[in-house]
């Protein structure tokens, strides 16, 4: 086997240049939030969402940056990565990308049942299949992963419909 590929360019490291990359990039659009014309007729002002996720954005940027220029591969990575099988043929790609599939798989037929289920229940059903087929499922799992399903998607229903006045598909199954 060959040395495990070190991700570096010069004497940065990858991720140090794509963390520096996302700061700037999310510093050019925090700028430019700043020149959205303001309307009239909106309670909340254009700019308010815009900037709440550049900030957001931003700050997990920096996180990165931060973790990038700490971070030192240890011994046991780079030889759990010299180990590493690289996958030869097309049938070892497909099995080692196969939770990425699935994610597809289900997020496809998520988008093809909001009309029939609607946003709340059809999420509430996306979140709760891909946290079952690629987690775990025992008792446990499956009650931990209704939890999440109902929770998260209940909790961003509840914000874009009543806080945010978003108007998302009802379906026509159930109504909401």
């Amino acid at each position: 086997m060959s040395e495990p590929e070190e991700r570096s360019v010069g004497r940065f490291h990858i991720d140090t240049l794509v963390a520096i990359f996302l700061v700037l990039f999310c510093g050019v659009f925090v700028t430019a939030s700043f020149s959205i014309r303001e309307t009239s007729y909106a309670s909340l002002g254009a700019e308010v969402w815009p900037r709440v996720v550049l900030i957001f954005l931003t700050l997990l940027s920096m996180g990165y940056l931060v973790q990038s220029l700490r971070h030192e591969r240890s011994a046991q990575v780079q030889e759990e990565a010299a180990q590493e099988e690289v996958p030869r043929g097309l049938k070892q790609w497909f099995l080692k990308h196969l939770n990425a599939f699935w994610c597809f798989l289900w997020f496809g037929l998520f988008l093809l049942s909001l009309p029939y289920l609607g946003m709340l229940v059809g999420g509430m059903l996306f979140v709760y299949v891909t946290l079952t087929s690629l987690g775990r499922r025992d008792v446990h799992g499956h009650l931990v992963h209704a939890a999440i399903a109902v929770i998260s998607v209940g909790t961003m229903w509840a914000m874009f419909t009543y806080g945010l006045k978003v108007f998302l598909p009802t379906g026509s199954i159930f109504s909401f």
